[in-house]
This record gives C-alpha cells, sequence and structure tokens, in this order.
C-alpha cells in the first residue's frame, strides 16, 4: 500500500482523538488507519513480528517499514506537512529519552484519558480511510 498506515488503539479515548487530529489536518487524506485490534493489523503486524497484545504504541506502516512510540508519532506528523511537520525536530532528542516519555504516556492513557468499550465507528465519508 502506498499510503501510511497509523494502526492505534481503537479503545483507547487519547489514541481516538489523535486519529480525530489526524483526520481533521491530513487535508489530502494521505493516511489510512486501522486499530490494533483489527485482523487487518494483526496481519501487517506479522510482517515486522510484532504482537498487538504487547505493544502500548502507535505503529506507522511507511514505505514498508513499522515505525514505533515517538518515531510513529514524530513521521505522522511530518506527514500532516505544514507547521507540523516542524515538530520533526524533535528527532534529535535521542530516541531513548523520547521513548521513555511516550511510555509513560502509553502506561497511563487509560486512566488519565478513559477507554471505551468497542473500537470507534468511522463515519460513512471517512469509511474509505479505515482498513479492516
Amino acid at each position: 500500500m502506498k499510503n501510511p498506515i497509523l494502526l492505534f488503539d481503537g479503545v483507547c479515548n487519547l489514541c481516538n482523538e489523535s486519529v480525530q487530529f489526524i483526520i481533521r489536518k491530513d487535508k489530502k487524506g494521505k493516511i489510512r488507519f486501522a486499530s490494533l485490534q483489527s485482523e487487518f493489523a494483526n496481519q501487517q503486524l506479522k510482517q515486522f513480528d510484532l504482537e498487538h497484545e504487547k505493544l502500548e504504541t502507535l505503529v506507522l506502516i511507511k514505505n514498508g517499514k513499522a515505525y514505533l512510540r515517538s518515531d510513529a508519532a514524530l513521521e505522522v506528523l511530518r506527514n500532516l506537512g505544514g507547521v507540523w511537520s516542524l515538530c520533526y525536530v524533535f528527532k534529535i532528542i535521542p530516541s531513548f529519552i523520547r521513548d521513555a516519555v511516550y511510555s509513560w504516556i502509553a502506561k497511563n492513557r487509560y486512566r488519565w484519558f478513559g477507554k471505551q468499550d468497542e473500537c470507534m465507528v468511522p463515519t460513512q465519508e471517512l469509511r474509505e480511510r479505515f482498513l479492516g
């Protein structure tokens, strides 16, 4: 697939809000989405020897590579273009520092932002951007 695919936790409120933010900012509709709980995501993750049960991260699949944690978030922002691509400057911070902050937020996301009982259902006009 030529478009980047973002795999996200479909029951996480923070993740769902992040997806809504990306949809609003991705004016060209390049980025595609799938919940980590979907069979589609499971198939994609197997290509990279990843299992969704063990992941507490967004996964961006782009150009045959899987980006995790802060690398995934920075790549998404870079793909949005405009002022958002300037956030890619944070790539200069060593990944062990960026990922420590990312992991701390990921571990607390349900407590801070809540959790849904089921994955979000995209609207009819957005359905083509959601896979699986």
